[in-house]
């Protein structure tokens, strides 16, 4: 039986695994920490659970098809709920505004807040459930080995309309369409799902809107470490050995051929784990400039050079007596000059633009849907403030015994923004538990290039198959899986990754997901 090992235990890494043991491969994953799930981690304190990475769950198309790939279904695997509402919006001197997934609710909404605009949102969503099933059909389900994906009918037909998405930038689409800043927001914040600076990001991704407004959103009981537990448990049922406390020093070669990993494991013994082929999930930085010698390298560190990678964050999550009815399960705090939030993350602080300045925010409050989160009558909150891409900036004390200065003072800023913003004017007071990860924690942990919190961002030239390839162009048979390859960030992203290994070991070039 051919083996193969898998680097990283991430999602990608687990659902990349699980289709390696079904192809026929005796799959090994190895896992520098002590747990698995990589970014989307879990972290108790005091009786209070909290999620350390992804929050949202989008594209459940995406996960229902994972599931039924390996002869099971999201409603045996998970419980979920419905979220409504969708999110809550404190726009910086208005009142909050419950957003509702659904056409007619958006249409309803945007036609309340600006007169005409809820035609306008009709349309808007009309072309982005349109492009969104093109994508999925088309563009994220592929190794980009083929030119048919994009000589079918359906891209044929709209070759304009996706010309002028790919090279109009979001925000400016947005804004042809819509006046109020609030609305603005709403539409082109998902590009933060993106690790992108909407002016930065093309139009395309408007098809963004499709998955919180039309579809809706949803949460699964037990948060994303139940998703985690689910991808496990497949992995394990498919004869996948995993090993934790296993960090990867190198891939090993033999003339153009990968012949396996060199691990070092807690204990500082060292071994090599032979393979046919490797599947690295690792950072895609990471694996090139640290795992390969200089001349094993398809992108040396001068690619990289000219690359954006990405925001990260500090991530403030905090235990709090009591409840907060001012929060709902997901809520966004945006600045009216959220331009100059998006320019400290993206262009890095000034002295016109210091580190905590910026204040458009998320925060989610697992607590109001999922009681497994708090203590009984208490408040889980998890608070993501974008930062730029700099390890430099420091850790926090969530696996450290203190915060970096930089980290700490952000904290304790955004603690006192949500007390302002949202009305809840003791909240400092009732804080019982807080912790804190920052940039250094993301590239210590997970050897996240620069401390990026999700990955590079989504430009056009980090998109579709200007984001690279998911296999090696100089050592065959080693193959990348991940948010930092295609076809990109997030967790669908990361199942889609996995599955798109398999295509490309079979040869299979074809556009769209994998028959069940």
């Amino acid at each position: 039986m051919k083996k193969a090992t898998v680097i990283g235990a991430g999602v990608a890494g687990l659902a990349t695994a699980a289709f390696l043991a079904r192809e026929g491969y005796d799959t090994t994953v190895v896992e520098k920490n002590d747990t698995v799930g990589g970014r989307a981690g879990e972290l108790t304190v005091d009786g209070f659970r909290f999620d350390t990475g992804p929050s949202w769950y989008l594209m459940p198309e995406v996960f229902e098809h994972f599931f039924n790939l390996f002869g099971t279904s999201t409603e045996k695997e998970l419980e979920m709920v419905d979220l409504t509402p969708a999110y809550r919006l404190f726009s910086e001197g208005e009142a909050p505004i419950d957003v509702r997934s659904g056409i007619n609710e958006a249409a309803e909404l945007f036609e309340s807040i600006e007169p005409g605009a809820g035609e306008k949102i009709r349309e808007y969503l009309d072309s982005s459930s349109d492009v969104y099933r093109i994508a999925t059909e088309r563009f994220l389900y592929t190794t980009f080995t083929s030119l048919w994906p994009f000589l079918h009918k359906d891209v044929r037909d709209r070759l304009g309309l996706l010309i002028t998405l790919l090279t109009r930038p979001l925000d400016k689409y947005v804004a042809e369409r819509f006046h109020d800043h609030r609305l603005r927001q709403m539409l082109t914040y998902p590009a933060v799902f993106l690790s992108s600076h909407p002016e930065r990001t093309p139009a395309l991704y408007h098809l963004m809107s499709e998955t919180d407004l039309v579809q809706g959103v949803q949460y699964p009981q037990g948060g994303f470490t139940a998703v985690i537990k689910a991808i496990e448990k497949i992995a394990r049922e498919q004869g996948v050995s995993i090993q934790l406390n296993t960090e990867v020093t190198a891939i090993t070669t033999e003339g153009k051929d990968v012949t396996g990993v060199r691990v070092r494991r807690q204990d500082a013994s060292v071994d090599t784990y032979a393979s046919d082929i490797v599947v690295s999930g690792a950072d895609l930085h990471f694996t090139e400039t640290r795992l390969l010698p200089p001349e094993k390298r398809t992108y040396p560190e001068k690619y990289f050079g000219t690359r954006e990678p990405g925001l990260s964050a500090v991530l403030v999550m905090l235990g709090v007596k009591g409840k907060i009815p001012e929060l709902t399960h997901h809520n966004l705090l945006f600045s009216k000059d959220w331009d100059k939030d998006f320019s400290v993350v993206f262009d890095g602080p000034n002295a016109q633009r210091p580190l905590n300045s910026s204040q458009s925010i998320y925060i989610s409050m697992p607590s109001a849907t999922d009681p497994s989160t708090a203590p009984d009558g208490d408040e889980n909150l998890f608070i993501l403030v974008p930062t730029p891409a700099m390890e430099g900036l420091g850790r926090g004390d969530a696996y450290a015994e203190q915060a970096s200065p930089a980290v700490e003072a952000i904290t304790e800023d955004v603690i006192d923004q949500v007390a302002a913003w949202c009305g809840v004017e003791d909240l400092r007071e009732r804080i019982v538990v807080k912790r804190t990860l920052g940039p250094q924690d993301f590239a210590e942990r997970y050897h996240a290039w620069r401390g990026g919190a999700i990955g590079p961002s989504h430009t056009l030239r980090q998109s579709a198959f200007f984001r690279g390839s998911n296999a090696s162009k100089k050592v065959r048979g080693l193959y990348y899986a991940g948010a930092t390859t295609v076809p990109g960030v997030g967790v669908p992203m990361c199942l889609i990754s996995a599955e798109n290994v398999v295509k490309r070991l079979r040869g299979d070039s074809s556009p769209g997901p994998l028959a069940s």
